[in-house]
């Protein structure tokens, strides 16, 4: 990408609309120039193109259609790298033509099959969240400070969402209860609204799923779908999810729990539906690659 370099007391630098603010020049050689913020984010130039850069800063970069947000590459604890991708700030919508839309006023589409739900996806020009996206955006949540209730990683619990009933609410609802907090922050600053609650979403299981994405086999011990989160089970406020062995073949994964939950909400919540059914419960998220 061609970008420009303004030098203040640090330098800024853009690229089209986007810009990355504070960096300072670091280094110098063969051509190439390294800065760096305060963070320790860096970047290299060469030639006014960035060559490499750290994933929060190649983000904030990142041309992104209304309505996303920047997921920046992650690295899973089991070792997985989940290359960056752009995600739906909200849970999907439908439009009054039946088609995929973004509006924070209405309430999630729901009652809609899992296999539907793909081709929804499909026909807008998107797809369907895959397993190893929604275990990114998760582990990457959960290692924001401020996404715990002590404000520290790991002090207290990680906010849980809507899950005590009432019904489904539309995206620009504002719980009542502090305690339901549907809005969390990655390490880029975007923010992304009820993966922790409202509707469960259903998700493109590419770990245990066969081709069209549906469980194909048991949850293994060293599944990246059981152990990213870091805790046990329902603790922590990472939600519910089942032990190694069980096997939910011929299911759908569906994930981050729904207005009923209760504790068994959260970021890293799993669980299943029949891909052929819809319900008021399971509503579906769309990325862009």
């Amino acid at each position: 990408m061609q970008v420009e370099l303004i030098q203040e007391a640090t330098f800024t630098l853009r690229a089209g609309t986007k810009a990355v603010h504070g960096l300072f020049h670091v280094s110098e050689w063969e051509g190439m120039n390294k800065y760096q913020n305060s963070a320790g984010h860096i970047l290299i130039l060469n030639n006014g193109k960035v060559i490499k850069g750290s994933p929060e800063l190649l983000a904030s970069l990142a041309d992104v259609p209304a309505g996303f947000v920047q997921v920046p590459e992650t690295n899973l604890p089991c070792g997985l790298i989940v290359p960056a991708f752009k995600v739906a700030q909200h849970i999907s919508t439908k439009s009054t033509n039946g088609t995929v839309s973004f509006d924070p006023t209405l309430k999630p589409w729901t009652n809609i099959s899992f296999y539907d739900a793909q081709k929804a996806c499909e026909a807008a020009g998107y797809n369907m969240i895959t397993e190893t996206q929604w275990l990114a955006i998760g582990h990457n949540l959960s290692q924001q400070d401020c996404n715990w209730t002590g404000g520290k990683v790991g002090e207290g619990d990680l906010y849980q969402g809507i899950r005590k009933g009432g019904g489904a609410k539309p995206g620009d609802y504002v719980p009542t209860d502090a305690t339901e907090r549907r809005w969390m922050t990655l390490s880029n600053g975007a923010q992304v609204c009820d993966f922790n609650g409202n509707v469960f979403q259903w998700v493109f299981d590419n770990v245990q799923g066969n081709e069209k994405g549906v469980a194909a086999k048991a949850f293994e011990a060293h599944s990246p779908s059981l152990t990213t989160a870091g805790y046990p089970s329902q603790t922590k406020g990472v939600g519910y999810r089942p032990n190694a062995g069980c096997d939910w073949s011929g299911y759908a994964l569906v994930r981050g729990g729904y207005w009923r939950s209760g504790d068994y909400a959260g970021v890293f919540r799993l669980g299943y539906g029949g891909p052929v059914y819809g319900v008021d419960g399971v509503g579906f998220r769309c990325t862009i690659k």
